[in-house]
């Protein structure tokens, strides 16, 4: 994971018109915003639903009064069929604030094909739980991390030893929020986005076969990071998902050792060099995690071996801290963040 700047500084600085861009692990697609900011084509893939729902929603073309609108007309014209029950959710959404996230989720179950619809799921996404705010409201939830959804057993027992109980709010009212602040001025250009494992052949093809990449920028899931999808659970409830933890890991690089994580890496990166031009640079943000005690630049390394790529360039960018701060609050023990680092590489 990475800031916009990260990758709006590369392409400002180098990319030229005309040229596409490529992130295999789009994650909450910060590479194709920042490609759609400087009006460059772009593919962000990846294998999470949550992931490439998010993404979807910073490529449409809409204005904050449609998404409103949108989702006034959905309130005002469905039920919902079925509400979970259980002491979590009574403890983390006010029975109102619920109710109306459930005929959201029913809604776009039916139909999430318009740009209103997909920018519309992607707010109520990033609104669906995170800290309560001294002002407006700015998330639906109880008192929560905005990164992860926590464990619901873990959840409760918090929020009751604090005495946090979820308030009613207007939900109108944080979506409108939300669709001014990112939707009030919309940059032009668009891009794609893609649900599938990068892993397979043909995953990466873009939708013009007489395309190629200029520039693949991105960050892959690092060596011991099984929980994206068990800490996404509450927004992949949202897009039709269970309403409890799935601890599964399915289409997700294998995390079993150094080596198999090595070499899906390598599948992935020869699959974008197959659909890139001779002269395209790749640019990989990667790091590690403090509890496992695999170096991440030896990993990184290993994976670009007899991949058809060259590692040119190696840069330290810091430690991963963003975003980790209200994590960090709802947790027993503070994690220690660990050194990323910014591979380059050229096509072989």
């Amino acid at each position: 994971m990475f800031p916009i700047e990260f990758p709006l500084h590369i392409l400002r600085r180098w990319a030229q018109a005309g040229d596409m861009v490529l992130d295999p692990f789009c994650g909450r697609g910060t590479t194709n915003f920042a490609a759609r900011l400087v009006g460059l084509e772009s593919l962000g893939v990846d294998s999470s639903p949550v992931a490439t729902a998010i993404t979807a929603s910073k490529l449409v073309k809409v204005t904050a009064e449609e998404i409103v609108a949108e989702a006034h007309r959905i309130l005002e014209e469905r039920t919902a069929r079925h509400i979970p029950e259980g002491e979590f959710w009574r403890w983390a959404y006010h029975a109102n604030v619920l109710d109306a996230l459930c005929r959201f989720r029913e809604a776009f179950l039916d139909e999430c094909t318009t740009d209103a619809r997909i920018a519309l799921r992607g707010i109520i996404l990033g609104a669906l739980h995170g800290p309560k705010q001294k002002t407006f409201p700015s998330y639906f939830s109880n008192q929560c991390p905005r990164t992860y959804a926590p464990k619901p057993g873990y959840a409760t027992r918090f929020w009751k030893s604090r005495g946090l109980v979820p308030e009613s709010l207007d939900v109108l009212a944080v979506i409108g929020r939300r669709a001014k602040r990112y939707y009030g001025k919309v940059p032009e250009g668009t891009g794609t986005v893609r649900l599938a494992d990068s892993r397979l052949a043909d995953t990466l093809k873009p939708d013009n076969p007489n395309t190629r990449f200029r520039w693949v920028i991105t960050s892959p899931p690092y060596y011991g990071m099984r929980t994206y999808l068990p800490d996404q659970w509450l927004r992949n409830w949202f897009l039709g998902g269970p309403d409890a933890v799935d601890y599964t890991n399915r289409d997700q690089v294998v995390h079993s050792n150094p080596e198999d994580f090595a070499a899906d890496l390598r599948k992935v990166w020869r699959n974008a060099g197959n659909v890139s031009a001779e002269d395209a640079k790749m640019v990989i943000r990667f790091g590690g995690i403090s509890s496992k005690r695999a170096n991440p630049l030896d990993l990184i390394k290993h994976s670009l071996i007899d991949s058809g790529w060259r590692i040119t360039t190696i840069r330290e960018a810091g430690s991963a801290t963003e975003g980790k701060r209200q994590a960090d609050a709802f947790l027993r023990t503070k994690s220690k963040p660990m050194v990323e680092y910014n591979v380059w590489a050229t096509r072989e």
